[in-house]
């Protein structure tokens, strides 16, 4: 359990940088700070997914709370406004916790209010209860004063004259719907009391919009005022959502989440740290449609075809979720065009985009790691063999964006104003990071892909396909150790194109080491692995840039051209990590003393996901000292890389136990007999 007490909870400058996350598994969340202080456009209590996992719209933003105590007052919630803080409710905050969801605990006076929020799973629901834990010997009242944003999560809202004020008050329930095509927004509540108010809050403003350089105020409607008595028999609560429910399902509601959380994390073995992660994991599983699909971080991004496929192996196979792997792939397979997985599914819900070289590329390893994992031969056959074999095609002859095979059997992808690896950074016209011609990762990646193919067609029967993509794949090595090898830096160089060779020191190089099937020697792994260490390791990921380079940015900030013109020039990522710490392990032969000095390079991440991160891993971290958190606050691949590596490379020698333990006399794809 997460927790801070108040020397946390009451300084403002830490406990309004710490943000808890809610998920619903549609995309919807709920999110905001420790402080009670709305520092984003994002934040709010009810932030629903209209067309699962996408179309998300912050319906409800916060809630004005005041408790009354024998007639005083006590304002619970803080909000920015130009030049102050108003309420300073923080104040009051004895401790926070989540246990399993954010958990509040205000105290002032000898009486104790604990607030507790959570989302329904499958719902655009959010449950708020309020209880007096150590209740006054005089009556106390509960005042709250919803204000509403209805507005797309990316934009802010502002006063005018088209919001409808009216309201369908029913009994134990309140109707609110104040624009035409926005979903109603209910609120059913045990209140003794319901009063119209039609208010606005104007110049609300957001911290963390201001320091990424976009809009930061906003202004806030409050519909209605619920008065609550409260007392230690008897909570508050409300329970807000895009449908009509009955107040009298709160407690069931509460139940019901905390014992399928409980369930889950009882399901997942590993120490306290590990389960931390699998909660955090949880979160990115969600629904499209009636298959699983993965959010690659909250709070802006939609599923990114590459995110998942990274992503696959730690959020679903560590976890031993073979059926959401499943799931996961057919969505994706399904959606194959041109040879072309989608690079993601825009938030407005318009048709996938097909601007990446890497992502399809990611999707043979998912499916070779969920064949190793569980070696279902048969599922993979009947649902991905031709999938598979067809995108070989079509990378052979040809496809979006320049992605071809080249006369040396290297894959040769780019063309001007485009950006199609995971470097992905463009400020209008100026693509940051172009990687024309033939990045390293790559032709490690599509080698890795064709040893998969060789090896899919082998257990298939078909011996003239194994051929031609061994010969493929042999002529991809050949090509690849002749052109890649930086012999006077002792690494590979990051693009070859053409005579032009890039000897910038990138991460993109280990993966080289870390994928299951590699072209370098032995001595060239552990030199590649002794140059990205010294170069590019932080205490929280690997650097983008080597700090040595005239392009390198040691810090992500401003507003957005200039943290786009950073974002792979130095910047350190927690999801890169994991691939480091396996090439690591791999060239020092799993040996204890290694695994020693791998838990040591986790262990800095575990701080944070302990205390700053609640919980969660962020997209990004500055690469100079003290390396700030930035970017989205939970990303997917920064989660699943750190939980695969802690379930997988830590704490196996070599292999998962469920290859080692297969009955079938045949190895699992891609392990040795």
């Amino acid at each position: 359990m997460i927790q801070f007490d108040e020397t946390v909870c009451r300084n403002f400058e830490v406990s309004s940088r710490r943000e808890w996350l809610e998920t619903n598994g549609l995309g919807g969340f709920s999110s905001s700070t420790v402080a009670g202080l709305n520092t984003r456009r994002y934040h709010g209590l009810l932030v629903a997914a209209t067309r699962p996992p996408v179309g998300r719209v912050v319906l409800l933003s916060k809630f004005e709370e005041i408790l009354v105590v024998d007639g005083r007052p006590y304002e619970l919630s803080a909000n920015r406004y130009p030049g102050t803080i108003h309420p300073e409710g923080h104040r009051y905050l004895k401790s926070f916790r989540l246990d399993p969801f954010p958990v509040f605990v205000y105290e002032m006076d000898g009486c104790e209010l604990e607030k507790s929020i959570f989302m329904v799973d499958g719902e655009n629901t959010t449950v708020i209860r309020y209880e007096l834990r150590a209740p006054a010997t005089v009556g106390c009242s509960l005042e709250l004063r919803p204000l509403i944003a209805f507005r797309d999560y990316h934009s802010t809202t502002h006063e005018n004259g088209a919001l409808d004020p009216t309201l369908d008050v029913q009994p134990g329930s309140v109707k609110i719907t104040p624009y035409q095509g926005l979903p109603p927004l209910f609120l059913a509540h045990n209140a003794a009391a319901v009063e119209p108010a039609g208010y606005w809050y104007r110049r609300f403003e957001y911290d963390r919009e201001r320091e990424r350089g976009l809009e930061f105020q906003e202004d806030l409607f409050n519909p209605c005022k619920l008065t609550f008595s409260i007392s230690a028999a008897k909570p508050a609560d409300v329970i807000a959502s895009v449908e009509r429910r009955s107040v009298d399902a709160a407690g069931a509601c509460r139940e019901r989440e905390m014992s399928r959380r409980s369930t889950a994390a009882a399901g997942q073995n590993g120490n306290g740290f590990l389960k931390v992660l699998n909660a955090a994991a949880d979160q990115f599983l969600v629904r499209r449609g009636d298959r699983a699909t993965v959010i690659a971080g909250y709070h802006w991004f939609s599923d990114w075809g590459r995110d998942t496929m990274i992503a696959l192996p730690g959020l679903t196979l560590a976890r031993g979720k073979a059926g959401l792997a499943r799931s996961i792939l057919l969505e994706f397979a399904r959606r194959v065009d041109r040879g072309m997985l989608p690079n993601r599914f825009p938030d407005g819900g318009e048709q996938p985009e097909y601007n990446t070289v890497d992502a399809t590329l990611w999707f043979f390893e998912a499916i070779r790691a969920l064949v190793q994992k569980i070696g279902d031969y048969e599922f993979v056959k009947f649902n991905f063999y031709a999938v598979l074999a067809d995108i070989v095609a079509w990378h052979e002859r040809g496809t979006r964006y320049g992605i071809r095979l080249d006369s040396d059997g290297l894959l040769h992808a780019g063309e001007p104003g485009v950006q199609l690896t995971w470097m992905d950074a463009k400020v209008g016209d100026w693509v940051v990071t172009p990687r024309h011609g033939k990045p390293v990762e790559i032709q490690a990646l599509w080698y890795n892909a064709l040893r998969f193919m060789e090896e899919l067609s082998r257990e298939f029967g078909c011996g003239d396909a194994a051929r031609r993509y061994s010969e493929m794949a042999e002529r991809a090595k050949e090509s690849f150790t002749r052109q890649f090898w930086n012999q006077p830096g002792g690494c590979l160089f990051d693009v070859v194109d053409g005579d032009r060779r890039d000897p910038s020191i990138r991460p993109n190089q280990i993966f080289a080491v870390s994928l299951h099937h590699r072209m370098l020697s032995p001595e060239q792994e552990r030199s590649i692995v002794g140059v990205v260490g010294r170069e590019l390791l932080t205490p929280y990921g690997l650097r983008s840039l080597a700090p040595g380079d005239p392009q390198y940015q040691g810090r992500y900030e401003g507003d957005p051209a200039s943290r786009d013109s950073r974002y792979h020039q130095g910047t350190a990522w927690p999801w890169l990590l994991g691939p480091f710490i396996r090439a690591y392990l791999r060239v020092n032969g799993y040996a204890p003393g290694a695994k020693q000095q791998a838990a040591q390079w986790i262990s800095e991440l575990q701080r944070y996901v302990e205390n700053e991160g609640l919980g969660q891993i962020p997209e990004v971290f500055d690469g100079d000292a003290p390396h700030r958190p930035g970017g989205c606050i939970a990303q997917a691949w920064s989660v699943a890389e750190l939980l695969r590596t802690c379930v997988e490379d830590l704490a196996s020698p070599a292999l998962p136990k469920s290859v080692r333990a297969r009955k079938s006399p045949r190895p699992a794809l891609g392990v040795s007999a």
